[in-house]
């Protein structure tokens, strides 16, 4: 064989090597898991995202695998990181035990209204960005929860009525809440919530209405009181060599649909803690709005408690966030 033959096979063969790359690039297939079932107003922003990208890329495509049915939630912050899926969205608080920056929105009665939240999730980000940035994620956005509630089959009037009970928990948070009032934490995930009613798993739960109505509450439970418990933030990111990995025009458009998607977040997550409440009072549930003014005294103690506490295993950068969240809404600790 000639050079100019060994010269052509190189190119050749340098072609070809780049023809699987560029395929990606331009006709990528992104899998993205979510633990949350279909009619919940996080999924279905996510349909309106993943629209939103593939109309202005064309040729990439992203799958939504919805209800935990490829990974549950536990898992797919890790399936991120090794490549098992390219994106996912979490619960952020439930990731407290791995760093306390991701749980400060779980914390009782810090946020009590969605202004408050605002301010909150505008201060956060700059430490959950970093946090996942070193984890090799790429933080897209983040979209709260409605006011969460207590669930139970008897009347609520203080906090003494939590104790005793089989309060499902499902973050770093309610565990300690649960154990501060006497209850006795169960972590159980949202997918599993009405098999672990129903078998006596748990008996009493903090969650929002719209959680309420994706598990059909009025099935195992009688009171909703919703007492603005938290705000507590769901987080969609992907994996950064993924999102590296493709033309910038494509990159560039799921920076977009993101942005676009956090903003339509909130606005349903408003809309959302009016209308699913009024569901679960549609289905028979006795929805004791305004809660008792006994229960809010018991609650915001519990609150005080827990942000003290957090303060200190967060250190500097919690105390940091803390200070200037309160200087920014004007309360004092």
């Amino acid at each position: 064989m000639n050079r100019r033959s060994l010269m052509l096979g190189a190119a050749g063969a340098g072609v070809a090597a780049s023809l699987p790359s560029l395929a990606s690039a331009q006709g990528a297939r992104w899998q993205f898991a979510t633990p949350y079932p279909d009619g919940n107003f996080h999924t279905q922003n996510i349909r309106e995202f993943v629209k939103d990208v593939e109309g202005a890329a064309s040729g990439f495509n992203i799958v939504v695998h919805s209800n935990a049915s490829l990974l549950r939630m536990p898992e797919i912050k890790r399936g991120v990181q090794t490549g098992q899926v390219q994106m996912g969205e979490i619960l952020l608080s439930a990731y407290g035990n791995e760093d306390p920056m991701f749980e400060v929105d779980g914390i009782p009665m810090l946020v009590t209204s969605f202004t408050e939240a605002r301010v909150l999730n505008g201060l956060q980000r700059p430490y959950v960005q970093a946090r996942l940035a070193r984890q090799g994620i790429t933080l897209l956005y983040m979209v709260p929860w409605p006011q969460s509630g207590f669930y139970t089959n008897t009347p609520l009037a203080t906090l003494e009525g939590l104790r005793g009970t089989k309060f499902r928990t499902f973050n770093a948070a309610t565990q300690r809440f649960a154990t501060l009032v006497g209850a006795t934490p169960t972590l159980v995930q949202v997918a599993e919530l009405a098999q672990a009613f129903a078998t006596g798993v748990v008996n009493a739960m903090v969650t929002s209405a719209a959680t309420g109505v994706d598990s059909q509450a009025w099935d195992y439970v009688k009171h909703f009181v919703p007492v603005g418990f938290t705000r507590t933030k769901n987080a969609v990111f992907c994996s950064t060599r993924a999102l590296n990995a493709l033309p910038a025009a494509t990159q560039q458009a799921i920076r977009g649909a993101a942005e676009r998607a956090e903003q339509r977040g909130w606005d349903l997550a408003e809309a959302e803690e009016r209308a699913r409440q009024q569901q679960l009072a549609d289905r028979g549930m006795t929805v004791a709005d305004p809660p008792p003014a006994t229960l809010m005294e018991g609650l915001r103690k519990v609150g005080d408690t827990m942000i003290e506490e957090w303060v200190q295993k967060a250190g500097a950068d919690g105390k940091k966030l803390v200070e200037d969240y309160r200087a920014a809404i004007g309360r004092q600790a």
